[in-house]
């Protein structure tokens, strides 16, 4: 197969505006062709042969476009705006909620919604564990499906509609706001990473006038998760530790251990998540030891397990 020439080049024009790090190969081009006819040529039937001859600069709006394969599969580099991928993406979706999509589409809420949301963000801190660069790709799509959805849902709910825009516009101003030491000229409270985390909780405070240093915390995330952000919450303010929860009781004995890893800069569930790990990790390494002698995991008793139970160094 031939070699794409250096300076050929795909634009991938997002509602007809042309990515500003395409201005370079626009200008040294030898041909310009394009699937819209109001932006240039057609491109013609000897294309992927002119591409790996001569610098040769396609302009599309749809990268599956037989001419945009074409050259893709010659290896000819695709220039496009930041954001590009994000509004094809919110297109899609639109067409799947609207009349004669998908059915099933058409006919969740929000409500019907909030399991996969769930189960989509459980599955990408499993692709972060792992380590899995495939997988994280994959379920970070699944995570951005289900802010599309819901924000497409959102559109057509009669007292209060929003759109994917208006959340997207909501959280620049959130950005922006609260990082007045990069889009504001400075803040001196600001000297590194800590104090950055510090200023982003007061700016959030003053923000949504909260009254409580516990305002906001969402009490529907995993217990240990409540703990260790309550327990940061209140330090912040302060709080001495011997006023957190304490007792016998397995509820306040949990809390009291999350607590502790919090205060010593350990996240308690992320810790219990590695345990829980491995200990998954030793079940099956037990039950694949068993099987190889031919025993049945499912018949074993206390001393079996024992017996095939793998050894770990301290």
């Amino acid at each position: 197969m031939s070699t794409p020439h250096q300076g050929s080049a795909i634009v991938l024009a997002a509602e007809g505006v042309i990515p500003s790090a395409a201005l370079p190969s626009l200008r040294a081009a030898a041909h310009l062709f394009a699937t819209d006819p109001a932006l240039g040529d057609p491109p013609p039937g000897a294309l992927v042969e002119l591409a790996a001859a001569e610098p040769v600069v396609l302009v599309v709006d749809d990268l599956d476009l037989p001419a945009a394969k074409a050259l893709t599969a010659l290896g000819v580099p695709v220039l496009a705006a930041p954001g590009t991928g994000l509004l094809a993406a919110a297109r899609v979706m639109d067409v799947l909620r609207s009349p004669g999509g998908c059915p099933w589409d058409a006919e969740q809420t929000h409500a019907s919604l909030r399991q996969y949301l769930v189960e989509e963000c459980y599955e990408l801190l499993d692709a972060i564990d792992e380590g899995d660069r495939v997988a994280l790709r994959e379920e970070l799509g699944d995570v951005l499906l289900q802010v599309l959805f819901h924000a497409r849902v959102a559109e057509e709910d009669a007292a209060d509609p929003f759109t994917v825009d208006d959340v997207a516009r909501d959280l620049v101003t959130k950005l922006v706001g609260r990082h007045p030491h990069v889009f504001s000229g400075g803040d001196p409270a600001v000297r590194d990473a800590g104090t950055q985390e510090l200023r982003w909780e007061e700016l959030k405070q003053t923000e949504k006038r909260r009254e409580s240093c516990v305002d906001g915390v969402a009490s529907g995330q995993p217990a240990l998760a409540l703990a260790a952000k309550l327990t940061q919450r209140t330090a912040r303010a302060n709080l001495p530790a011997d006023l957190l929860p304490a007792g016998e009781d397995v509820g306040a004995r949990l809390f009291a251990t999350a607590a502790r890893a919090k205060l010593d800069g350990t996240d308690p569930e992320d810790a219990a998540r590695a345990v829980a790990r491995r200990f998954t990790a030793d079940v099956r390494a037990a039950e694949l030891a068993a099987r190889a002698d031919g025993v049945d995991p499912a018949r074993m008793d206390h001393d079996g397990w024992r017996r095939y139970w793998p050894a770990r160094e301290n």
